[in-house]
């Protein structure tokens, strides 16, 4: 124990000399990630860069919250963060809509749709047609009628290849997708000798998607899907108009960000706040009865829980994790901590080398060998210590990628605590705090195979040097830090970089990172929601995962002949297994081989080593006691539209 007690210790000294933390902000689904609060230098810097805010301009009458820093991208088809998904949510409205019951428990309702209807079975295809109705009098924020057209064109725009939208992938239980996704080599090579593909006829009219009059939509489905409803509630699903985005920049500017939903925008201070006023052209216009919502834009928590304790802002979305146990004690009703369906994780860009020079392994070999110094080096992180010291929000040592609360095919086990296979603990990793011992001499064993190794100080001695890179925030700084002082005790040295939200979402989604932190919320109350982001062409694989050098990395392998598939590979490429695992499982109406499939998506996804679970999220926000009618989802969504704040 004498190693893990000084491994302890070492990231005990770490922590002292780091700012005060905060917690880390939700990631993904809608998603993605979510911003959280900025170290202290880096926050001064902004307060000092932060533009003058023109109070004019500010609703009196609203609410003033603050659920994140400035947003990435609003646009319904180009968003991908659940900060944007909430001021979607707010400004646009879809067939269908989250509400929260009497009970608390959170349902899906009508909201353009007369209703939701059951969808039609074709006995010899096993396609679903669904035909909605709208409601009567829908119109857009600027007075015009808003028709069946409009969602039309929205949904094929969004699905579109051409538009590049990271939630694409989410129309591909759509009839026509596959066709429209179909891709072929060129013959030309990249630099890196990966072939060049092309869409073989990528024209989302092949969608069987369409508006029979101005108040009837049809879609087809390729079969029943358990969760379209929810899909249908999800901000990619939003309605936008066709004159309005033809503008590149229009979801930048309020006077051209037109929607159809509870509000609209009336002022974008950049960096400072964003305002939104009732929309009156809401269908539902009158069951609205917060007036004004002002947004306000900070990655700073100490500055967020100022302005909460001055009685400025009624809602934080992130609070410093040094005064969480103060905030319990001193706020046990404004402090609030609930649970969400997501996984704070490290992501390892696949491409990353990160063998000895001299290694001599190549092909499926090395890849094999990557991936086993991936899972190793997860066994080095005490979780435990994680999620009581740093992040302090109630959340749980994560063992496996798919979240707790996600239940497995008997609709009440959770899919984690059947994953990974292993006796004597759930998922991949044993995070219990009796492991760590043997978890780390687990992780030596695996290093001492691939790299020089000095029996006496027990460290490594060749191993690359990795940066780990993170978004602008104490708690994602205190995490990044614990995580390098782990390794720096096995002879890994980690450089440190962080940058502002908006560059590190584009910097990882682009593959130019070796490691960083991730987390992901569920879009949907399914596993496939945590595993369906992972196929090649999806814009949320940020892993890379058979993308650049790992295209043609043939390491894989899938048979599925037992659960009565013609499917066995192997040695097979990641399209070539994990690509049509995903589709085997969403063209799957059996539901117990359904769930079966998708545990070994989730096998085949672990094996990689890519995601390193750290822990299973909870939200924790800070809400004052005089905001009543306040709601949000497990899937990261707050909802302002039917708050009132008593005098």
């Amino acid at each position: 124990m004498k190693r893990l007690l000084a491994l302890a210790l070492c990231a005990m000294m770490a922590f002292g000399l780091c700012a005060c933390g905060d917690s880390a902000a939700s990631g993904g689904g809608a998603a993605g990630d979510a911003g959280a609060a900025a170290t202290g230098d880096a926050s001064e810097a902004a307060e000092a860069a932060a533009p003058a805010v023109d109070e004019s301009l500010i609703a009196p009458d609203g609410i003033n919250v603050c659920i994140a820093s400035e947003p990435d991208n609003i646009d319904p088809a180009l968003n991908s963060a659940v900060d944007g998904a909430t001021l979607i949510l707010h400004t646009f409205a879809g067939l269908a809509k989250w509400e929260q019951a009497e009970d608390g428990s959170f349902v899906i309702a009508p909201d353009c749709a007369e209703e939701l209807v059951e969808g039609e079975v074709n006995e010899k295809d096993g396609t679903v047609k669904y035909t909605y109705t709208l409601k009567d009098g829908l119109k857009w924020s600027d007075g015009q009628p808003l028709t069946a057209g409009d969602f039309e064109f929205a949904w094929k725009r969004a699905a579109d290849p051409a538009t590049g939208s990271d939630y694409g992938y989410m129309f591909d239980q759509v009839a026509g997708y596959d066709e429209m996704c179909e891709q072929k080599e060129t013959g030309e090579k990249e630099e890196d000798g990966t072939p060049v593909m092309e869409y073989v006829n990528p024209d989302p009219e092949l969608l069987q998607i369409k508006a029979v009059d101005d108040k009837t939509l049809e879609v087809t489905t390729k079969q029943l899907v358990s969760y379209w409803n929810e899909l249908l509630a999800f901000p990619t699903y939003m309605p936008v108009r066709k004159d309005i985005v033809t503008n590149e920049g229009w979801a930048t500017d309020p006077s051209t960000y037109i929607g159809n939903g509870p509000y609209t925008m009336t002022a974008w201070q950049h960096n400072s706040v964003i305002t939104m006023v009732k929309n009156p052209e809401y269908h539902d216009a009158d069951a609205v009865t917060m007036p004004a919502i002002n947004f306000f834009m900070s990655d700073d928590a100490n500055n967020m829980l100022t302005n909460f304790e001055n009685g400025d802002w009624k809602l934080i979305d992130d609070v410093p994790t040094n005064e969480i146990p103060a905030l319990k004690e001193n706020y046990p009703d404004e402090f609030v901590v609930t649970g969400q369906l997501g996984t704070y994780y490290v992501g390892w860009n696949v491409n990353e080398d990160i063998l000895p020079e001299d290694s001599g392994l190549e092909g499926k070999e090395a890849e094999e060998a990557r991936a086993e110094i991936r899972r190793a080096i997860a066994l080095l992180f005490d979780r435990n210590y994680i999620v009581e010291e740093i992040s302090q929000g109630g959340e749980a040592p994560a063992s496996s990628f798919v979240s707790s609360g996600l239940t497995d095919a008997d609709g009440k086990t959770d899919f984690c605590t059947n994953a990974g296979h292993n006796d004597g603990f759930d998922g991949y990793y044993d995070v219990s705090e009796n492991a760590l011992e043997s978890n780390y001499d687990a992780a030596i064993e695996v290093l001492k195979k691939y790299y020089d190794f000095d029996e006496e100080t027990k460290q490594v001695k060749n191993f690359p040097t990795l940066t780990y890179l993170y978004n602008t925030s104490d708690a994602h700084k205190a995490i990044g830090e614990y995580l390098q002082s782990a390794l720096a005790s096995v002879g890994i040295t980690v450089n440190l970089e962080n940058q502002e939200w908006n560059t590190f979402l584009n910097t990882r989604k682009a593959g130019d990172y070796s490691i960083a932190r991730n987390g992901w919320l569920c879009d949907y109350n399914d596993p496939i929601s945590m595993l369906d982001m992972w196929i090649t062409d999806s814009g949320n694989n940020d892993c890379q995962l058979g993308k650049g050098k790992h295209k043609d990395t043939k390491a894989y392998s899938l048979d599925l002949t037992d659960l009565g598939y013609d499917t066995k590979v192997e040695d097979g490429t990641w399209a070539e297994t994990y690509d049509v695992l995903v589709a085997d499982i969403k063209s799957c109406a059996d539901v117990e081989k359904r769930y079966e499939l998708m545990h070994r998506a989730e096998d085949l996804l672990m094996s990689t080593g890519v995601i390193c679970p750290l822990y299973y999220y909870t939200d924790t926000y800070m809400l004052d006691s005089s905001v009543k009618g306040f709601f949000s989802t497990p899937l990261g969504f707050k909802y302002f539209m039917y708050c009132t704040v008593e005098e």
